[in-house]
């Protein structure tokens, strides 16, 4: 019986190996991790993330041929295959702070693998990693062998959050890389193996290891370049009055660029996106390719912009002033269908208007409000170290109070914004919203969701992103 290893039980380790556990009933998979209280809840009734169908795949497997187990060790040790989904912060002090990758987790973890292997194992790169971290794995592992050999592969996730069972059950594509000798070729089939329970043979691309890992950082460096470049040209539609939407409708008909991922919004956010960027803007510069760093910095630099000019807009628009004023959040996470709220503009929104002494009033389906209370009250890029790195108990910050019902988050206040798009959003009673607040009565739709007229018909003054702008906004100068 083959057996897996996951070192690591967070987004990407957790929904992966339940998958493989569900489709692969012949090969035992164990889920490790240090921290006592996330297999706690792996094991439980509760599971520590949600995603949709997750359950499910879960409960089927678990204490068949599924374990989540804290005792590290004794998995790592028994394994054929272990993959490794550790964090990979951005590093925050030191040589690349705020670009380059801490690679402390993933170095401590190979160590760990030397330290009790007894025999020849497969290591897999499952966490996102800068270009070249397999050869530094491969250094680590080769030096304290004990004659043991090892084989490092690259097979990076490519889940969006939200649908990542669905990701795993069909996905667009398994990149596998490794080696091109004949035991590197020999443990990329192995792995391939594996996949092949499920995923049809054209479906799984094997490249070398450094075109695989630099595939992962260009793929969500794609993506995110896109989702800056349809804001980007929100700022103009509402400019000149044109409306993004059938701006996007227009150009996503061209099947060269196609629909997806031209939704323009507050911003994009999450674990992976403007971490990878700025792993690949280091790589560059590390490279001497400051052309390259510097167009790749670009796109981080509009999401900013984006994030800034909402907040701008709110505050503007509020006879510029937000003091005092309690304003309704409506969405924390950074996108639908995900508890995760890793990188959320949300998050930027927020302080931007803290940071203007609004009374923050906020209800999201998902997310808890110590998790909300924690992101308000964190340095940047200290979400992606473990939480016992983490300040133990974040100060509350006192302009905040959330609420687990968005009529509540509503009344009194003087005006709304949306930061997450969940469906319930989208059938709220506006009417009986309106009825509640302060007037005027403002709705700052950061997710175009709502129907503009309608709300406007009820009374309320609207602003959606890059939409012609109510009458109310178009003397009022917005500082970018």
């Amino acid at each position: 019986m083959v057996k897996i290893c996951c070192i690591g039980a967070g987004y990407v380790g957790g929904p992966t190996m339940a998958v493989i556990a569900f489709k692969c009933p012949s090969i035992e998979v164990a889920v490790v991790d240090i921290s006592v209280s996330r297999i706690t809840a792996w094991n439980s009734e509760q599971l520590p993330i949600y995603e949709p169908g997750l359950d499910e795949v879960v409960k089927q497997c678990r204490g068949k041929n599924l374990f989540f187990s804290t005792e590290v060790e004794k998995h790592v040790s028994e394994a054929d295959i272990i993959f490794v989904s550790v964090n990979t912060p951005t590093k925050t002090q030191g040589l690349g702070a705020g670009k380059a990758a801490d690679l402390t987790y993933w170095e401590s973890a190979a160590r760990m693998i030397a330290d009790v292997s007894k025999s020849n194992k497969i290591v897999v790169e499952k966490s996102t990693v800068p270009v070249k971290t397999a050869e530094a794995i491969e250094k680590i592992l080769t030096h304290n062998s004990q004659g043991i050999k090892y084989q490092i592969l690259s097979n990076p996730e490519f889940l969006a959050e939200g649908t990542a069972i669905q990701d795993l059950f069909i996905p667009d594509r398994v990149l596998i890389g490794g080696r091109e000798t004949p035991e590197g070729q020999k443990a990329i089939q192995a792995l391939k193996d594996v996949y092949a329970h499920w995923v049809p043979e054209d479906r799984i691309i094997t490249t070398n290891l450094w075109s695989a890992e630099l595939s992962k950082l260009a793929a969500n460096a794609f993506l995110a370049q896109r989702i800056s470049s349809v804001n980007a040209m929100s700022a103009l539609c509402e400019a000149t009055g044109a409306d993004v939407a059938q701006v996007s409708h227009a150009v996503g008909k061209d099947t060269r660029i196609g629909s997806k991922f031209l939704n323009a919004s507050v911003g994009f956010g999450g674990s992976c996106f403007q971490k990878d960027i700025l792993n690949l803007v280091y790589i560059c510069e590390c490279n001497g390719l400051t052309e390259v760093a510097n167009y790749w910095k670009q796109v981080i630099k509009v999401n900013d912009y984006q994030k800034n000019r909402f907040v701008n807009r709110i505050v503007s628009s509020m006879f510029n002033t937000v003091s005092g004023k309690k304003i309704a959040v409506l969405g924390f996470a950074f996108k639908k269908d995900t508890g995760d709220t890793r990188e959320t503009p949300a998050i930027d929104v927020c302080k931007g208007l803290l940071g203007d002494k609004a009374r923050l009033s906020i209800y999201d389906p998902q997310v808890t409000e110590d998790q909300i209370q924690r992101d308000l009250s964190m340095k940047k890029f200290d979400w992606d170290h473990p939480i016992h790195l983490q300040p133990m108990s974040p100060s509350a910050v006192k302009e905040v109070t959330v609420v687990w019902d968005a009529y509540q988050a509503t009344k009194d206040a003087h005006g709304i914004c949306i930061l997450t798009e969940w469906d319930d959003f989208k059938t709220l009673d506006y009417q009986k919203i309106f009825d509640n607040m302060q007037k005027p009565a403002f709705i700052f739709d950061g997710r175009n969701i709502l129907d503009v007229a309608k709300l406007r018909e009820i009374g309320f003054i609207v602003y959606s992103i890059g939409k012609p702008l109510d009458p109310w906004f178009k003397d009022m100068q917005v500082m970018s």
